[in-house]
């Protein structure tokens, strides 16, 4: 691949990735609550349905999700109910001054769950990659090991966002460490996820 498509690809790339989506909001919630470890192993769920999208776009089948009316109303409204679901979740947590002992008891695979299916539940996310990628892809070489190699920087700046979401996590959790900052940090972020699933609903395709 040459350096002059990296040189476009890599810094467009990363303004996708640091994009505040869906997933990059739980992130910043999931810190908060569950500490930057678990948050960031979190999101390997997220880097799981992204490579699922990559894979799919590299074989063509996002082909079916542009052309089908139906199944891309029924992923958006599965991914918008879900996104809906957390947004309560976290609007009814109980921010006290104690440990939350169900915070304590949740554990990395249920955060990665969390993140696949709020990943996997935007179609608009798949869209992109078969808008994106493509581009940056010469058709008189071997299509699919590019496309291989370009997935791959995508999630390894993925992982590098997730970081940085998960850390914006932590110094939030230490900047409304009272219980009533705490209590107005979760609701601004179920606010924020519940704007998302508002906005998923709404989305259509290009």
């Amino acid at each position: 691949m040459e350096l002059s498509t990296l040189a476009v690809f890599i810094p467009a790339c990363f303004a996708l990735n640091m994009a505040p989506g869906p997933n990059n909001l739980l992130s910043i919630s999931n810190a908060s609550r569950y500490g930057f470890v678990r948050a960031c192993s979190g999101g390997l769920g997220r880097l799981l349905a992204f490579a699922i999208m990559i894979a799919l776009a590299a074989v063509g089948l996002t082909a079916v999700l542009h052309t089908s009316e139906w199944l891309f109303h029924g992923i958006k409204i599965v991914g918008a109910a879900y996104l809906f679901y957390l947004a309560v979740q976290l609007w009814r947590v109980q921010a006290d001054s104690h440990v939350d002992e169900t915070a304590v008891q949740v554990g990395v695979g249920r955060l990665a769950r969390q993140e696949f299916v709020v990943a996997i539940g935007n179609p608009k996310a798949i869209l992109l990659f078969t808008a994106f990628l493509p581009q940056f892809v010469d058709h008189s070489d071997a299509v699919i090991l590019q496309f291989v190699q370009l997935g791959a920087m995508f999630l390894a700046l993925e992982c590098f966002a997730i970081g940085l979401y998960c850390c914006m996590g932590i110094h939030a959790r230490r900047l409304f460490a009272r219980p009533s900052g705490k209590r107005l940090f979760n609701r601004v972020c179920a606010g924020l996820l519940a704007g998302a699933a508002s906005f998923l609903l709404v989305a259509r395709r290009a």
